[in-house]
């Protein structure tokens, strides 16, 4: 390890001079270093992070899992299988960390959100973890926004009335599941039971609590006026704090078990979307973050009030100072990953060549990619995917390529929305699993948008931008524009093939309308200050 008083160069010095690559030897790692807990909807891992925010090459561990999905919209996990492979990933990190484990400074954690569970009076699951994917709550959804103002609640909450949100699941519980519904003593997050285990106290941060659609967001606290029409109390809430305040003093079993990390603060969960802008660099409003993991996002931090919602898209919490603007889809990688195995399309390099060699909307076909309900920028949580335009000369790979074009049109649609609340120019940085895999989706979301798309070199960015924030917390990082944000060279747009997408976007407006029953028109751009 180098000395932790060697000066740390600031990030605006150009990279390449820096000689700066986002992982980093175990010799080579500037201390102090962060241990960073990242739950995801396909894997779970732990990984280690020097100063400079560079993942230590070695001290990766993961364990793949899978979400259960039925017909009828459930999606769901085990929160205990989770957990289970979260202490395996720890226990594999700190053994292979063995040799300079004490510089471990703090532990922060992620998860996917939103997720919902409920525990009894000891801690224990009544319920399965059920997350924002699901979709069996809608009809719950759809009472709610007829009780009441859903552009109100919008405002106070920053959510729409929609299956994803706790809410309708809530009502859904209550409805379907009324003995077990009244057993539960608390309902949580999968980062309230994660702390509940370690330390035998839950609470939830704001930036979490905003993803349930139930924290009023200019308060920061529960919403009244939401919980009057559910069927629980405050009581059964989480208490709420922020991200900056630790715990310390592992119980027992789990101090016995990683002692070197029992001595240490440990930060509260935060919702993986907002740890994926900051670990992309994505920390002000003039940088956009585009996440295509198992799903997708477009979103900008900002530290300045947001007084007035597109409709079309939520406002999430960082923390007490910083908020989240944008917008989200159900679709992502796991579409790609279920087409590539249902259509047996190949491995990914002949799907690349495939992509490289056919044109933009080439294929005469038109989508509505809603696999698991719509999200942004319509919400309609009912809608399912459509597939129109089928001839005898259609290809599978025909069918891949409508698909990636039909998320990408949803992701412009969000974009639409968004930038009217953006400096001028704001750049795109694009990050995610799937697009790393995908040059050529990449590629055809930079045509669509028809602005220059910067790749991030960040490999993991959610698990990166939490050990940021922990890093900050802790007061070893005084601003995040003091580590490098490792950003490649852009994707610029083909302007030709830009119109083109604009044509074949219009096709999918209007299949929306005559399908889901919305005028696309109606969702509305606000035309507001910018922040």
């Amino acid at each position: 390890m180098t000395s932790a008083s060697k000066k740390i160069r600031p990030a605006a010095i150009h990279q390449d001079e820096m000689r700066i690559t986002p992982k980093v030897s175990k010799a080579k790692a500037e201390r102090p270093l962060i241990l960073a807990i990242d739950i995801g909807t396909s894997v779970v891992r732990t990984m280690v992070f020097d100063r400079l925010g560079r993942a230590i090459e070695g001290l990766e561990s993961r364990r793949s899992h899978k979400i259960e999905t039925q017909p009828q919209g459930t999606s769901e996990a085990n929160p205990d299988l989770l957990l289970r492979l979260v202490w395996d990933c720890i226990d594999q990190t700190v053994a292979e960390a063995a040799p300079f484990a004490r510089e471990i400074k703090g532990v922060v954690s992620c998860t996917f959100v939103g997720n919902l569970m409920g525990i009894d009076e000891k801690g224990r699951p009544l319920t399965p973890l059920v997350t924002y994917a699901d979709t069996r709550s809608d009809d719950e959804a759809e009472r709610l926004r007829s009780r009441l103002d859903e552009v109100q609640v919008h405002n106070r909450t920053g959510c729409r009335l929609h299956p994803s949100y706790w809410p309708s699941l809530l009502l859904w519980f209550a409805k379907n599941k009324p003995d077990l519904f009244g057993k539960v003593r608390q309902w949580i997050s999968l980062g309230a039971y994660l702390q509940g285990k370690l330390f035998g106290q839950r609470s939830m941060t704001f930036s979490v609590a905003s993803w349930t659609g139930l924290l009023n967001r200019h308060r920061l606290v529960w919403d009244e006026g939401l919980l009057a029409h559910l069927p629980i109390t405050e009581q059964q809430l989480p208490p709420l704090s922020d991200f900056n305040v630790p715990c310390e003093g592992l119980s027992k079993r789990y101090a016995r078990r990683w002692p070197v990390l029992s001595r240490i603060p440990w930060f509260p969960a935060l919702g993986d979307g907002v740890a994926a802008n900051i670990g992309s660099g994505c920390f002000s409003p003039h940088r956009v973050a585009l996440t295509v993991g198992s799903t997708t996002a477009l979103r900008s931090v900002t530290d300045k009030p947001v007084s007035h919602l597109p409709k079309g898209l939520w406002c999430y919490r960082v923390d007490r100072k910083r908020q989240l603007l944008g917008g989200a889809l159900s679709e992502g990688g796991s579409v790609y990953s279920w087409l590539r195995s249902v259509l047996k399309l190949g491995d990914e390099r002949v799907v690349e060549k495939h992509l490289s060699a056919s044109l933009p909307d080439g294929h005469g076909l038109t989508v509505l990619p809603f696999w698991a309900g719509e999200r942004s920028p319509g919400w309609a949580g009912y809608a399912r995917a459509a597939l129109c335009g089928l001839s005898l000369a259609t290809t599978p790979q025909d069918i891949l390529r409508a698909v990636l074009e039909a998320i990408a049109y949803r992701i412009g649609l969000v974009f639409e929305l968004l930038g009217p609340l953006l400096p001028p120019s704001p750049e795109v940085v694009a990050s995610g699993g799937a697009l790393t895999h995908s040059s050529q989706w990449l590629r055809i979301i930079t045509d669509v948008l028809g602005l220059p798309v910067s790749p991030s070199r960040v490999e993991e960015p959610s698990a990166r931008g939490v050990s940021l924030l922990g890093l900050e917390a802790l007061g070893f990082l005084r601003d995040l524009k003091d580590v490098p944000d490792f950003i490649g060279p852009p994707f610029r747009p083909n302007a030709a093939w830009h119109g083109r997408y604009k044509e074949a976007a219009k096709r999918q407006k209007e299949l929306y309308r005559k399908l889901i029953g919305k005028d696309p028109s109606s969702i509305g751009i606000h035309r507001g200050g910018q922040l």
